[in-house]
């Protein structure tokens, strides 16, 4: 059977052991003090990252969890998995739900079983591809700010003792409007850094994560389809285990209002897709037919018998909006500290817009999405205007066009 944890730390991150293990070690104590027998609500913890945090933190021994999910099938994987993992601790007080956390009844399920003393938020649009008109973005922005704003305000009225909401790299100095809206994000949640501990993390891709492209190539597989992968698209990439580690680590140790992300080093650990692609197929036992066009890897797949070694492969030249060639995880304009963690850096002393400014642009924001004829460039330039840095990369063209 293939093992992917195993593939991951030899062909993609290229380590052995956890990039935040050391840190998880110097502060295990410290960790146990405010996990163990506490109350933790975590939203979205179906998907890779929430899951990967749900485990590490019953390692620590809550009293209770719930856990909130719109993937019901996911749900039901994740029970599956946690209860057959042999090291960790299931509480006897553990449910699930397939509901948004933005409708009525997750505001119930708030009202009566609240107080939670951790709250994480995993529930968000994190596909660049989720930008492609006026109503994919619509909908990317009532998810990751409205729902959250939401979400901290019905909070705020018996305030956790931690809140954790996951961001991305590509909220350092966005190129797409996915990166803007967790950019945005992390303002609305530093508006709030004032009435309770919140923080937040960027941090690389996850390697084989549910919808990744690396995940695709699995799946694409099992299908007997060709694999198709940018040539020059670098990033950096944690395990699924590192993720929850990461999160767990920026939930229960950072100072409210501060952003944590990993220590990684351009020359050392970035990597290709299509690297990947190929370490894949070798390790697998193919070998790699590179074609020229995506019709000419259609076609080969679709001749393939049951004993070819050779598997069609398809690499382009990125062209696609809002994509970066290389990923970063702070700005010149942000103060970090490097001396605290090992193995994690801490953008500190990040100032909210003023709230009068933030609310007024969410007003705007708001009632622009609401208008039944919308460009989207009229999306991107009220978000340009309240967000300067934003720099959008907008080539006409759309993952969705590509194999």
């Amino acid at each position: 059977m293939f093992d992917i944890n195993r593939f991951v730390s030899r062909h993609v991150t290229g380590r052995s052991r956890s990039l935040f293990q050391s840190d998880m070690d110097e502060h295990a104590v410290m960790l146990d003090a405010r996990i163990r027998d506490r109350s933790v609500l975590v939203i979205g913890g179906a998907g890779t990252i929430g899951g990967a945090f749900l485990k590490e933190i019953l390692r620590f021994c809550p009293a209770r969890v719930i856990v909130a999910d719109v993937n019901e099938n996911g749900l039901t994987e994740l029970v599956r998995d946690v209860r057959s993992t042999a090291d960790i601790q299931v509480p006897a007080d553990f449910r699930t739900y397939p509901m948004d956390f933005g409708d009525p009844v997750f505001a119930k399920l708030l009202r009566v079983e609240a107080p939670f003393e951790i709250v994480a938020n995993f529930a968000a649009h994190k596909h660049v591809r989720s930008e492609k008109d006026p109503y994919s973005i619509a909908a990317l922005l009532h998810n990751n700010v409205f729902k959250t704003r939401q979400l901290l305000e019905w909070l705020s009225v018996r305030p956790p003792e931690h809140f954790f909401c996951v961001s991305t790299d590509k909220a350092a100095a966005p190129v797409n409007v996915m990166g803007a809206s967790k950019k945005i994000m992390e303002q609305v949640l530093l508006s709030f850094s004032a009435a309770f501990p919140v923080s937040t993390a960027r941090f690389a891709n996850v390697a084989f994560s549910n919808g990744s492209l690396p995940a695709g190539f699995l799946t694409r597989l099992e299908k007997r389809q060709p694999l198709s992968a940018p040539s020059d698209v670098a990033r950096y990439f944690v395990s699924a285990a590192e993720a929850g580690q990461l999160c767990l680590l920026s939930c229960m140790l950072a100072r409210s209002g501060e952003i944590f992300f990993p220590k990684l080093d351009q020359q050392r650990d970035e990597r290709k897709f299509s690297d990947i692609a190929l370490d894949l197929l070798d390790n697998l036992g193919f070998h790699a037919e590179i074609c020229a066009t995506e019709e000419e890897a259609r076609e080969k797949a679709a001749a393939m018998d049951e004993h070819s070694r050779n598997w069609p492969v398809y690499f382009f030249t990125t062209d696609t909006s809002g994509e970066k060639m290389n990923e970063a995880f702070y700005t010149d304009t942000e103060s970090v500290d490097w001396s605290r963690f090992s193995s994690l850096g801490v953008i500190r002393n990040s100032m909210p817009s003023p709230a009068l400014v933030l609310a007024q642009f969410l007003d705007e924001l708001r009632t622009l999405l609401e208008k039944d004829t919308l460009e989207k460039h009229e999306i991107i330039a009220l978000i340009h205007h309240f967000l300067p840095e934003f720099e959008h990369l907008e080539t006409g063209k759309g993952l969705d066009a590509k194999m």
